[in-house]
């Protein structure tokens, strides 16, 4: 049975290949439920550069997965700022802002990028200089027209080529920049024998303005408790293992699916879901959200604001039913799953 929420994120062929590496992309045209987020996944081979480029309508969260990276952004008021990504690291590159990157490690290098927008729009730096005539790049430099007789004009976007030589990672590129955030060293904003999550929002990492992440894991006995976000999407990616959700559409449809490592998932802003582990080892998520301060509503102290008399009657219930469920004042986010699968 298929899903309109979950995609075999994994299974896609990339949409572009060079030397350099490939990406492959979720976005609108083949994850139709997708409203104003995108994913990326890119794979940059040892020397692969991802060439300087811009997204015109969406800014770019980025989690690096495997490998180390060096990321070179230029934006607005002069602000340049060079910088290293290693596993577990995220960065931003805010809309419009020229950015390369570059991987500086021995192996491949693997990233996750998330987009605020369900169709990214692109443009590359080979491609763009090309459509300059020699004497308009000529008087943007100061020098003569035929200095650049020699640069190549192409229409194909080049998207990912080698480096020709060693790599050069500038001083500044261990130092501390608004751009990036360490999130896998992080304290945990929540812990437990069923779980954890660190995350990367606002209240931690300032600069974000349209998105946020989270770092989920479960345990084998965690579940993330039924809940909602108000006013957020969700798009998750299955990092490590398997794991179960439900999630209720206004129609009344519930779809249940199985989700494994390399699928991502939608979910519209307010629908409400759970998700579960499925395995003995640990459930790990990266979730993405479109805005920089997600806020739940969840079941354990969202159902229990009420009282014992209207739960009754809505439910066609005794009110000493949820009289013996415990009572909390705050959502508990991760709970145990005490019972087996159902």
């Amino acid at each position: 049975m298929t899903s309109t929420h979950l995609f075999k994120f994994s299974q896609l062929t990339p949409s572009e290949q060079t030397a350099g590496g490939f990406r492959t992309r979720a976005n609108k045209q083949n994850f139709p439920i997708l409203q104003g987020m995108s994913l990326y996944k890119l794979v940059l081979n040892p020397s692969g550069i991802r060439e300087p480029h811009w997204h015109a309508n969406a800014d770019e969260l980025g989690y690096c997965l495997k490998g180390q990276v060096l990321v070179t952004l230029y934006s607005t008021g002069d602000e340049k700022a060079t910088f290293l990504v290693h596993e577990g690291d995220m960065f931003l590159i805010p809309s419009g802002a020229l950015h390369g990157i570059e991987n500086v490690g021995d192996s491949s290098a693997e990233l996750l990028l998330s987009f605020s927008h369900e169709n990214t729009e692109d443009f590359d730096l080979s491609s763009t200089l090309g459509i300059f005539t020699d004497a308009v790049l000529g008087n943007t430099w100061g020098v003569k027209a035929d200095v650049f007789h020699s640069l190549k004009r192409s229409s194909t976007v080049s998207f990912a080529t080698l480096r020709k030589g060693p790599a050069v990672i500038p001083a500044e590129a261990h130092y501390k920049t608004p751009y990036s955030y360490h999130v896998a060293k992080t304290q945990p904003l929540l812990i437990s024998g069923s779980g954890s999550v660190r995350v990367a929002r606002q209240d931690r990492w300032p600069i974000l303005e349209r998105q946020s992440m989270y770092s989920l894991e479960l345990t084998n006995t965690g579940m993330r408790e039924p809940h909602w976000h108000p006013e957020t999407a969700e798009l998750g990616y299955v990092k490590k293992g398997r794991g179960r959700m439900s999630i209720l559409s206004p129609s009344g449809d519930v779809d249940t699916y199985i989700m494994a490592e390399g699928d991502i998932y939608f979910i519209p802003k307010a629908y409400p879901h759970h998700i579960e582990n499925l395995e003995n080892q640990p459930l790990q998520l990266l979730i993405f959200f479109d805005q920089s301060m997600p806020r739940d509503v969840g079941f354990t102290a969202g159902v229990r604001s009420f009282s014992n008399e209207a739960l009754a009657s809505v439910t066609a219930s005794n009110p000493a039913f949820f009289e013996g469920l415990h009572k909390y004042y705050a959502d508990l986010f991760i709970v145990e799953r005490v019972n087996p699968l159902d």
